[in-house]
């Protein structure tokens, strides 16, 4: 892998690594929406949902069309959903493992360190 795709990963993963970037990103899933109603689905301030909106804009997540006073937002490319979505599978994957090996430790404990002292 050439060093300019890994500076290019580098930098989409920057760009989505908060959760309100993240949310916005998956609030434009089914398509454009303005910022207004952006900022109304996330519950945060205007200030505070333009510079999130500014780093997806500069790392080049999202794209932005201005039409009379409102700036509708969307996502560049649909293939960063694709990239979510296999994140949420991995995290789910992850959870199942560590519940599996919650319970095989359960069964593994004798029962009289499972009596909670008082």
């Amino acid at each position: 892998m050439s060093d300019a795709l890994r500076q290019f990963k580098s930098e989409i993963f920057q760009g989505l690594a908060n959760p309100t970037r993240i949310a916005i990103v998956e609030l434009l899933r089914e398509g454009e929406l303005p910022a207004g109603k952006l900022i109304d689905k996330l519950g945060i301030e205007q200030a505070n949902a333009s510079q999130h909106l500014a780093v997806l804009r500069a790392k080049q997540i999202v794209v932005s069309r201005k039409v009379g006073n409102q700036v509708y937002y969307s996502i560049r490319d649909r293939a960063l959903i694709e990239v979510l979505d296999i994140l949420r599978r991995y995290f789910y994957a992850q959870l199942n493992t560590t519940v599996t090996m919650l319970k095989e430790a359960a069964r593994e404990t004798p029962k009289s360190r499972l009596v909670t002292r008082r």
